[in-house]
């Protein structure tokens, strides 16, 4: 129990309603728009079930599961006795032991540091780095990995790995880690400490530069080159987060993409003989987490088996349609190869984010949409359109290149730990794969 002898309350009349707690310790991409109720990200603090959620690349909307847990939680602190910095403190810990034996990483070596976001999770990570030294980041492309996070590391010297070419499509592996390694290279001649940071995934799903070449860097200069695995997605199976903390690597993940807890909790693990302070936390990251980990729960409690069976049959129905209506073109997106780190494959090897292209039809073939078009259809996918009731989100638009001279950019759909642990306590994938089809349906008539 978090609180005990609830005789004296924390700011009894203006303890912050659950609502408000959600949104609070985040910065400007976690307020409320006054007229929409929503965040930047297009998420509410509060649920909402009849949206049709497939966007969990960018952020997610609260359960109902999460939400209530989160109530829970506040209706215990609002109770405390203790000072509110106490009891805060207690209930991260509370969480971070719990997040760590989820993630099932409690018998390693490692320390947990909470951050309000993936972008908060970069920067710590950059500071711990660098330690008063010259640093040098070594980063995929704002493209692939949020602005946020380029602006977050803008104090220090960041160059950038391109991972598509002109015309979005990936680029050979080979390629990005020749640039990686010879951007890490002039670094380390220059007697600058490196921060690398690897993508897995990016927000088109890529993991690069490739784990093999991340490796061979860190192993060759092991007191110059830091590793970060932006991870931010959580689209790995524990035992890949095994496998890169016993590299020594750090790793960011957030609870609000894939597993689908509120938008902002983030941690950061790193070796815990790599000592770092810990950050100021509040109730709102507190009540985030709670909610992530309702999540969590739910999904580490499925037989693996599972999760590969309808992670496989709901990609090859994506998929599929995707490659055969006339609205849609999919951007390739390479297998999921974390060799040699992991050799036995389990669900993350798997794809899990779906990006792709909208097009016209006209009398003169297909033209592709423009961004500010796909960017309408975006907005307009998740409110009633005339007599449209269908409500449903996909991913942020993410620039990827021109087609026939037009700059284009790609929706993404995705699917998340929810809705697989959804399914496995409902009637199985069906309806996640009826509910995607009806998302796709109703961007084509956008278009």
């Amino acid at each position: 129990m978090p609180c005990s002898k609830p005789d004296v309350l924390i700011n009894t009349q203006k303890f912050p309603t659950t609502e408000q707690l959600l949104v609070s310790g985040g910065d400007a991409r976690i307020a409320l728009d006054p007229v929409s109720g929503l965040n930047k990200y297009g998420c509410s603090p509060v649920p909402d079930p009849e949206l049709l959620a497939f966007g969990s690349s960018t952020a997610t909307t609260i359960s109902q599961a999460g939400f209530a847990a989160a109530d829970r939680l506040r209706e215990l602190l609002q109770a405390c006795t203790d000072t509110p910095d106490a009891v805060c403190a207690r209930e991260m810990q509370r969480i971070r032991l719990e997040l760590l034996d989820l993630a099932q990483v409690s018998d390693l070596d490692v320390r947990l540091v909470f951050a309000t976001s993936g972008t908060h999770a970069h920067f710590i990570a950059a500071r711990h780095t660098a330690a008063g030294q010259l640093l040098k980041v070594v980063m995929v492309e704002e493209d692939e990995t949020g602005s946020g996070v380029a602006a977050a590391l803008s104090a220090f010297d960041c160059a950038k790995v391109i991972l598509r070419t002109a015309d979005g499509e990936p680029r050979p592996i080979a390629d990005i880690d020749a640039d990686a390694t010879n951007l890490v290279a002039k670094a380390v001649a220059s007697g600058q400490r490196i921060l690398l940071i690897m993508a897995d995934q990016s927000k088109t799903g890529l993991i690069a530069p490739s784990p093999a070449c991340v490796m061979q860097l860190h192993r060759r200069h092991p007191d110059q080159v830091l590793v970060l695995v932006d991870a931010c997605q959580f689209r790995i199976a524990p035992s890949t987060l095994r496998a890169y903390l016993q590299q020594g690597f750090m790793v960011a993940l957030t609870g609000s993409k894939f597993l689908a807890g509120p938008s902002f909790s983030a941690a950061l693990l790193l070796p815990e003989s790599q000592c770092m302070r810990d950050e100021l936390v509040g109730f709102g990251l507190l009540l985030r987490w709670e909610a992530a980990l309702v999540e969590l729960r739910r999904f580490r409690a499925l037989p693996q088996e599972t999760i590969i069976d309808y992670l496989d049959t709901f990609a090859r129905a994506i998929q599929y349609r995707l490659l055969n209506d006339s609205h849609f073109e999919p951007v390739a997106v390479p297998g999921l190869d974390r060799q040699p780190l992991q050799m036995q494959q389990s669900w993350d090897h798997i794809q899990t984010i779906f990006p792709f292209l909208l097009y016209h039809s006209t009398s003169l073939g297909r033209v592709p949409l423009s961004r500010s078009e796909t960017l309408r259809v975006y907005r307009q996918l998740s409110q009633n359109v005339g007599s449209d009731s269908i409500r449903c989100q996909l991913g942020q638009p993410v620039a990827c290149g021109t087609r026939e001279g037009v700059a284009v950019s790609a929706l993404r759909l995705c699917i998340s730990a929810r809705q697989i642990s959804d399914a496995a306590a409902q009637d199985g994938i069906s309806r996640v794969i009826t509910d995607a089809m009806a998302a796709l349906d109703k961007a084509a008539r956008l278009i």
